[in-house]
């Protein structure tokens, strides 16, 4: 018989031998749904007798923990819900399906989570999350769906999972194993929160002028000078293109959604059989910027583009600045110095900013060349430093990914 047939995975600790054991969930796990009081607006309170209410938005940037509640719920309400303890692990049955969450605190769930309990005689509690988490897992929720369209989840589709067992020993190995690792990406993920928040306070302290630098000489830079975005160079409209001049390859469209946590994603293109004049390519050092969306967080969003963008232009609803000083700009238009005015200025019955206000936008600058200078390359050595963590955050969670894939079976 060969390898693969057997219920052995690819990757495993040496110390380990034989076949791990076929079961499914139902066996071996109890699945309980919670329940929600209706109408919950009415067993909402601040009081302080209040319990806590136990929502998917309680999670902390992503992790598998729950420390804190924001809403809470009258005893009343409590008693037609379902109570949870600390320690318990939590499944979200709908929204962010199949996330598996550990309680470091009591409280109620509503009928959009599973609680697991009585698996003790069968699963470590960290292997136990580790496996509801993966991959693998998430793949026999959609192959046991129907259509295999998994909007939500239910008890007899998590139920029906099948799961291969090794003893528990080698359960918490590989446990203890992959949480050394969960521990280095929520360190990196700490890091990237850090090094966001330290740009943005450093950003509104440099064009607050609360923090400037000082000459070679230790000489106080001229005082800073108020322009308006256009004194600095110049917008370009983006490209109108109808349906029909959509193709699978050709000039591509940038938009919003090619702009993805502060850099140029290639996920979700469009491309266009469209000729257009050299100056409304996409140059190296241009700012493309978001002027109107269905969603109003998204106006103003913009980025820098870097050298190794394809050949493209920019759609509609974005528009380009293009100037000299475009690095120091492209800092600015992170400020809240910025989107103060990007909120003035916004349409009151569409979300967006016209050209003409846009380039009317109040820009305080230095007006020495020298501290222009510095200040941009401090602020891109931050940013630097934000995208070097960001890759070691994606390798080590696709690292992750590929030991999931070897180590269960």
């Amino acid at each position: 018989m060969k390898n693969e047939k057997l219920r052995v995975p690819k990757l495993r600790f040496k110390e380990f031998s034989g076949e791990w054991e076929e079961n499914i969930f139902k066996n071996i796990v109890k699945l309980q749904r919670g329940s929600s009081p209706r109408p919950i607006v009415k067993y909402i309170t601040n009081s302080v007798d209040g319990v806590n209410w136990i929502k998917i938005g309680d999670i902390i940037n992503g992790k598998n923990f729950i420390n804190r509640t924001e809403e809470k719920i009258t005893n009343e309400g409590a008693k037609k819900s379902r109570k949870v303890n600390k320690g318990e692990i939590i499944l979200s049955n709908s929204m962010s399906y199949g996330k598996p969450i550990i309680l470091n605190i009591d409280g109620y769930i509503h009928d959009g989570w599973f609680v697991i309990r009585e698996f003790s005689d069968y699963f470590d509690k960290e292997y136990l999350l580790q496996v509801l988490g993966s991959e693998w897992i998430q793949k026999q929720y959609k192959r046991l769906a129907a259509g295999g369209v998994v909007n939500n989840i239910s008890s007899e589709l998590v139920n029906s999972v099948k799961i291969n067992l090794p003893q528990k020993q080698e359960q918490e190995k590989i446990a203890s194993f992959l949480s050394s690792i969960d521990k280095k990406i929520n360190q990196l993920s700490k890091k990237d929160e850090l090094l966001q928040n330290y740009k943005k306070a450093m950003m509104q302290k440099i064009f607050s002028q609360k923090l400037r630098f000082k000459k070679a000489d230790g000489s106080d830079y001229p005082k800073w000078q108020e322009k308006k975005l256009c004194n600095y160079g110049r917008l370009i409209n983006g490209l109108t293109y109808s349906p029909n001049d959509i193709t699978e390859n050709g000039l591509l469209v940038l938009r919003s959604s090619n702009i993805q946590n502060g850099k140029i994603s290639f996920k979700d293109n469009v491309y266009v059989n469209i000729d257009v004049k050299d100056e409304y390519l996409t140059k190296e050092n241009d700012i493309l910027i978001c002027v109107r969306n269905g969603s109003k967080r998204l106006i103003g969003k913009s980025i820098i583009i870097k050298s190794d963008i394809p050949k493209s232009t920019h759609g509609a609803f974005m528009t380009v600045f293009r100037g000299e000083l475009n690095k120091l700009i492209s800092h600015w238009l992170q400020t809240s110095f910025f989107f103060k005015q990007v909120h003035q200025n916004l349409g009151a019955t569409i979300n967006s900013i016209n050209g003409s206000d846009l380039k009317k936008f109040k820009v305080y600058s230095p007006s020495d060349v020298e501290e222009q200078t510095k200040i941009a390359n401090f602020l891109s050595s931050l940013d630097t430093k934000i995208s070097q963590n960001k890759k070691a955050l994606k390798e080590t969670q696709k690292f992750k990914k590929a030991l999931l894939q070897k180590m269960f079976v």
